[in-house]
């Protein structure tokens, strides 16, 4: 497998402060990477600078063989984006904006592409409804499958459960699980230790100012790091106590 993301001692920060210091990960082609920590570690900060939108304050992150159009990005949804008042396939489709340049109307193609992946979420009986119509599950199908119209080989996900009863919680989770099986590369922001532990391959956890683990989900598991925090969310398992 390829490398397709690099972050070496990056620290990260605002006008006020460094909220994290020295994280370093890598992510390969294939990998599904949760990152974890609790409100206030840097998780959200990590995501803008992963996406360009912040550079770090020291350290680098490399992004190694993946263009800034082959990225596909569910953020945190707002209050405003949840009523917006456009249709389901309208919204879809818009994730292929960024491929058409100066052209002012989608193509056959494009088209095409919106509407098999509304089919593979399961949304294409909805293409028609309004998306401030939708439940907050059906919402965050459809702002997936704009995202997978953009790119199909990495998703970035900020959060993407936050606000969802735990059956749509469940089965998002299990959603995104399929397309990291059909080889996209996920890295998803959480809070949510059990469900990282179940779902992903790779864990990055954040604590205050530091990094407290990166490594496989196995190694997590065994880890005191882990340990200490699966028991918080009531997660214990065998050998985790």
């Amino acid at each position: 497998m390829s490398t397709q993301l690099r972050c070496v001692n990056a620290s990260l920060g605002y006008e006020d402060g460094i909220v994290a210091e020295d994280i370093s990960f890598e992510v390969q082609e294939g990998n599904y990477l949760c990152i974890l920590g609790e409100n206030g570690s840097g998780k959200s900060t990590l995501m803008k600078a992963i996406l360009g939108l912040r550079a770090p304050v020291r350290g680098e992150i490399e992004w190694c063989g993946v263009g800034a159009k082959e990225i596909g990005y569910l953020p945190q949804q707002t209050v405003v984006q949840k009523d917006f008042p456009a249709s389901v396939r309208e919204i879809v489709r818009s994730g292929c904006i960024a491929k058409m340049g100066l052209r002012p109307f989608y193509n056959a193609d494009e088209k095409q592409l919106a509407e098999s992946t509304m089919q593979q979420l399961g949304i294409d009986g909805i293409a028609g409804r309004c998306y401030r119509d939708l439940s907050g599950g059906q919402q965050q199908r459809v702002l997936l499958a704009r995202a997978l119209c953009a790119t199909r080989k990495m998703l970035l996900l900020d959060e993407p459960v936050t606000g969802l009863d735990p059956r749509a919680q469940m089965e998002l989770y299990e959603l995104i699980a399929r397309l990291n099986q059909e080889g996209i590369t996920i890295i998803m922001v959480s809070h949510d230790v059990r469900a990282a532990v179940e779902y992903a391959s790779h864990i990055l956890h954040i604590g205050s100012r530091r990094q407290l683990f990166f490594g496989t989900v196995e190694d997590y598991r065994s880890s005191r790091v882990g340990q200490s925090f699966l028991a918080v969310q009531g997660g214990a398992e065998d050998g985790i106590s």
